[in-house]
């Protein structure tokens, strides 16, 4: 058996990541056969984890920040779909906060630098994150995989795919029922975010810390009929993100979501 389905067993079998299960390119495409030369053991593995996810296929929804979730047709992420980010670290976290929080394995590809203390301090849950920091050329073939057992898939494409790639990973992504979320362009996205008239606070008179920083967040979506814009702390003074026009600590707008 691969050395993926290993790591992957122990996963479950034990319920810890620690801090984060990092795989390799090779030990994902490593072809999986048991003794009898039976594929039975991959279909298992993908079952397991399907049943782990807290998130179901029919909600057709993953959860979602609720200072982002007005922006989005629908008031969150779509299952199945692909979204475009700006390559912000602390958006990716923003989103990828609450469905790891509810339960939703998450998958990371070709991202080394990804910070697994910060992400954790943001809520993602560890235990139900893995990294694949160095696909190399297997990239694509990678994500792929990674989409056939993760509700949620992270990559930054090192290059442009081939329209036929593309079409087959969209059809997987439907079909399993995985988000994907791509820093920097992508076609046939569900919609793209991107991050305007970035604000840093906290430098006085040429000292000080950074305490703050004010963005505008404008989510470009296929099916609405304009972009939509809100002005974001990402995060404010005390590591929270919420609506600029929110007051900190109004829970009954917005829950406070601490992040590093």
């Amino acid at each position: 058996m691969s050395a993926a389905i290993d790591t992957l067993e122990h996963m479950f079998e034990y319920e810890q990541v620690s801090p984060a299960t990092s795989l390799t390119a090779t030990a994902l495409m490593e072809p999986a056969y048991d003794t009898a030369g039976d594929l039975d053991p991959i279909k298992d593995l993908k079952a397991r984890i399907r049943s782990m996810q807290a998130s179901k296929l029919d909600s057709r929804l993953i959860p979602t920040h609720p200072a982002i979730a007005g922006l989005l047709p629908g008031g969150g992420l779509q299952q199945g779909a692909a979204y475009s980010l700006d390559r912000s670290a602390m958006l990716l976290m923003t989103l990828l906060a609450p469905p790891s929080a509810a339960g939703t394995w998450c998958g990371i590809v070709g991202l080394p630098e990804f910070g697994v203390e910060a992400a954790q301090h943001v809520g993602v849950d560890l235990d139900r994150l893995v990294l694949v920091p160095r696909p190399g050329d297997q990239w694509l073939a990678v994500t792929a995989a990674i989409a056939d057992v993760m509700g949620v898939v992270v990559i930054r494409p090192p290059k442009r795919a081939t329209d036929s790639s593309i079409a087959r990973l969209a059809a997987r992504l439907r079909q399993r029922g995985t988000t994907l979320l791509v820093l920097g362009s992508w076609p046939q996205t569900e919609a793209m975010f991107s991050l305007s008239h970035s604000e840093w606070h906290g430098i006085g008179d040429g000292h000080g810390h950074l305490t703050a920083r004010e963005v505008t967040i404008t989510v470009t979506s296929r099916t609405a009929s304009r972009p939509r814009s809100t002005r974001l702390w990402l995060p404010d003074a005390s590591d929270t993100v919420r609506r600029a026009d929110v007051r900190h600590g109004d829970a009954q707008h917005e829950p406070a979501r601490r992040l590093a």
